[in-house]
């Protein structure tokens, strides 16, 4: 099973566990924010609908997608550009989508102001 862990992250952190991971220290999957507004921008309601919908499932075509989050097929189609962008699904050969992971942990900690 694969599990990603979505993140905010500094870009110092980033390149720690970059360097980690050049020296052979495993680094686990993640996907880093660099703070939780562009988190809470990218992964809207509607757009984790479409990543808890793609957990697990191998590729998908666009319809697919949109008839599992119950939305049309053109509202579905702007989120997963969006999702393609960040780097949080891929595109496969024949153009079908995919979301490579199994799990997903979100993982940051609000600190007082």
């Amino acid at each position: 099973m694969t599990t990603v862990t979505v993140s905010v992250a500094h870009r110092d952190e980033v390149t720690r566990r970059a360097l980690a991971a050049f020296a052979g220290e495993p680094q686990g999957v993640r996907i880093s924010f660099e703070s939780v507004e562009a988190l809470w921008k990218t992964l809207t309601p509607k757009r984790w609908d479409v990543l808890r919908a793609m957990t697990g499932q191998g590729p998908l075509s666009l319809r697919e997608v949109a008839r599992r989050v119950g939305r049309d097929v053109k509202t579905v189609h702007g989120d997963a550009h969006l999702l393609l962008d960040a780097g949080l699904l891929d595109r496969t050969d024949d153009g079908r989508l995919l979301f490579p992971y199994d799990a997903v942990h979100v993982d940051f900690t609000l600190k007082a102001a």
